[in-house]
């Protein structure tokens, strides 16, 4: 609690030439990191669907449009089309549950198409995905989390 009240008092002694230095790190860091996760955004070609064909048994990672997070979760069935083989049907089931994933479709709709592909798993991080659920359902925590992210960076030194 010491150093909480250290770091306001050392932005209490700042002047105002000082504030515009620290808010223009700020504004850095920011822009860098947006920079930097368009950049990955582009380099991965996680907005387009994935380039190798899906299989059952791949996990992927879809939104259907009607809901702000997308699912991940495993093919069950895949589906050609009959005379259009570059045209796949997918349905989708979550590990956990009982029955496939079309009563998390939009209604009418009974297969995936690439279209809502966003991507395929290739690795984890347990309970990461928790975090983005939180800040979502929660978005004081978000708020919070910036605020003090803010906080470090107007009274850090350097």
């Amino acid at each position: 609690m010491e150093s909480v009240s250290t770091a306001l008092g050392e932005l209490k002694r700042m002047d105002k030439r000082q504030y515009l230095q620290q808010g223009v790190s700020l504004g850095l860091i920011v822009t860098s990191a947006l920079m930097i996760w368009k950049f990955l955004i582009l380099a991965t070609g996680s907005p387009s669907p994935p380039s190798r064909a899906l299989d059952v048994g791949d996990v992927v990672v879809f939104n259907t449009g009607g809901r702000d997070i997308p699912i991940v979760h495993r093919i069950i069935k895949v589906h050609e089309r009959q005379g259009n083989a570059s045209h796949v049907d997918m349905l989708t089931k979550g590990d956990n549950n009982w029955g496939d994933d079309r009563t998390l479709y939009p209604r009418g709709m009974k297969w995936l198409n690439r279209e809502h592909i966003q991507g395929r798993v290739v690795g984890y991080v347990p309970y990461l995905g928790q975090v983005t659920i939180i800040m979502n359902d929660y978005p004081i925590v978000k708020y919070v989390l910036l605020a003090g992210l803010a906080f470090f960076v107007l009274t850090g030194k350097e």
